[in-house]
């Protein structure tokens, strides 16, 4: 599920969070290469838009008529905004790392989380889904329901809703990759090659 939220995808444009690269691909953490990178930590650093996210979430639950206990943000960049929408919520806030500290306590989830607990999980995006599938998973080990998981852009790639689909957990998104292209080439921040080989890419990937 997608909010049609145009203004949102216009925003991550104006702070430059999204950068393109027809030759010289991106890695991301799940070793895919892509020509085109969205960076969300951008968000943190302007009052104005991290308020839309917020607002555009809150929207979502009362849309959804969800009743969490509980956000969960993914380390690193879905804690931020987790920890905004919890304090919106009046909610618990915790969040789950990629895995157990090697040190301390050899937590992977921090902050306190109760058996029973409903939450919601916050990321930044969604490329394959299998970091915020992991957060997830960790959760439901420790007895916490997971309602949906909720990020800020999604590639909209084949893979990962298959990947939501197999693992039981609604998704959703409130930007998308279909979205920023059409800013992008609406603005001629792109050119016609570089759309083709852009959704070349995407759809090869699908």
């Amino acid at each position: 599920m997608m909010a049609n939220d145009t203004s949102i995808v216009q925003d991550l444009l104006d702070i430059k969070a999204v950068q393109i690269r027809t030759e010289n691909y991106f890695t991301w953490t799940s070793g895919l290469k892509s020509p085109i990178y969205c960076d969300n930590r951008l968000t943190m650093s302007y009052p104005h838009i991290r308020r839309k996210i917020v607002a555009a979430f809150v929207q979502q639950i009362k849309a959804l008529n969800l009743q969490p206990d509980i956000i969960v943000g993914c380390a690193t960049a879905g804690i931020t905004h987790a920890a905004w929408l919890a304090e919106a919520l009046d909610l618990p806030m915790a969040y789950v790392r990629s895995s157990p500290k090697a040190h301390g306590k050899g937590n992977q989830i921090e902050g306190e989380v109760k058996q029973g607990q409903k939450a919601i999980v916050i990321e930044d995006l969604i490329s394959t889904g299998g970091s915020s599938i992991e957060v997830a998973n960790a959760l439901k080990d420790v007895g916490v329901s997971v309602e949906y998981v909720f990020a800020i852009f999604t590639y909209g790639l084949q893979r990962a809703k298959d990947n939501f689909t197999s693992a039981g957990y609604p998704l959703f998104t409130i930007s998308s990759f279909d979205e920023l292209l059409n800013n992008l080439e609406n603005e001629e921040k792109i050119t016609e090659v570089e759309k083709n080989e852009i959704l070349n890419w995407r759809n090869t990937l699908n």
